[in-house]
């Protein structure tokens, strides 16, 4: 499989809100960083799929309505896969729809994706956050 086909398969899984099918695509050592300044880069890094899970993923649910991260393109560099992608949603706190433009780099290694990097407009992000 491809390291695009592998991300791909990320973004489904992520789509279809299929948390054991994402953990199964993640190293176990896997690196994740969001972007500096983020709403969730108070924890970067963080290293294994429990502690994404934890830190990321539960804080965006407990966060948002209606998450979505929408891939618009998939970059391949090889072992290197970018993706420009769509976040939308409404933040609870505020009741502030957000409608931000993202970037995701993915590094891929024999199947398992082993880092991931975040670049997003954080200050759409912290003005929907009311902060």
């Amino acid at each position: 499989m491809s390291s695009v086909e592998v991300v791909r398969k990320l973004y489904a899984a992520f789509g279809q809100g299929d948390v054991p099918g994402m953990m199964a695509i993640m190293a176990p050592d896997m690196v994740w960083n969001e972007a500096e300044n983020y709403l969730y880069a108070d924890r970067n890094p963080y290293i294994g799929p429990e502690a994404i899970f934890g830190g990321v993923f539960a804080r965006i649910g407990a966060d948002f309505e209606n998450f979505t991260a929408v891939p618009e393109e998939f970059i391949d560099g090889g072992e290197t896969v970018v993706v420009p992608v769509r976040y939308t949603g409404t933040f609870k706190a505020t009741g502030k729809p957000v409608n931000l433009q993202a970037a995701h780099v993915w590094r891929v290694k024999n199947g398992k994706v082993t880092r991931f990097q975040q670049y997003v407009d954080t200050l759409a992000a912290a003005r929907a956050a009311g902060r």
